[in-house]
């Protein structure tokens, strides 16, 4: 006989499901916590939490970089995107990000230096093939 799988188990078509929803006790619980958390949030300074995107953004392009493992694949169109959505949000509000102004234009100066290395590593010689030596067909 076959089954169906639900987020529950798997169960013969049959059988009825076991009723999952939260209780009212647990809604309750987690309606006190998303109010906890959002009157967290309303108190932390904007700038903190700009900060933080900023950085999240820098953590990510690292990632696309592969600079956080030795020997990783650069993915440079995601990498790009996340160095342009940094440089958008710094350079937006640079006069506004403190003691956190130089650090945050150094990052993003080595993101820049690094993306711009890897890409002319992936660089088509003047034979058609890719930085590593292999034909590269697709620019064909």
């Amino acid at each position: 006989m076959s089954s169906l799988w639900t987020p529950g188990g798997e169960h013969p078509p049959n059988e009825p499901t076991p009723d999952t929803s939260p209780s009212e006790e647990e809604l309750a619980a987690a309606r006190d916590e998303l109010e906890r958390v959002r009157d967290e949030l309303a108190q932390t300074p904007v700038r903190d939490i700009v900060l933080n995107h900023a950085v999240g953004l820098w953590q990510l392009a690292i990632l696309h970089l592969g600079l956080d493992r030795p020997g990783a694949e650069a993915n440079l169109a995601e990498a790009k995107f996340a160095i342009d959505a940094m440089a958008s949000l710094v350079d937006g509000v640079i006069d506004r990000l403190g003691e956190h102004r130089e650090p945050l234009q150094d990052a993003l100066t080595n993101l820049r230096i690094a993306f711009v290395r890897l890409s002319e590593d992936r660089a088509p010689d003047e034979e058609g093939q890719d930085g590593d030596g292999q034909d590269d067909d697709s620019a064909r």
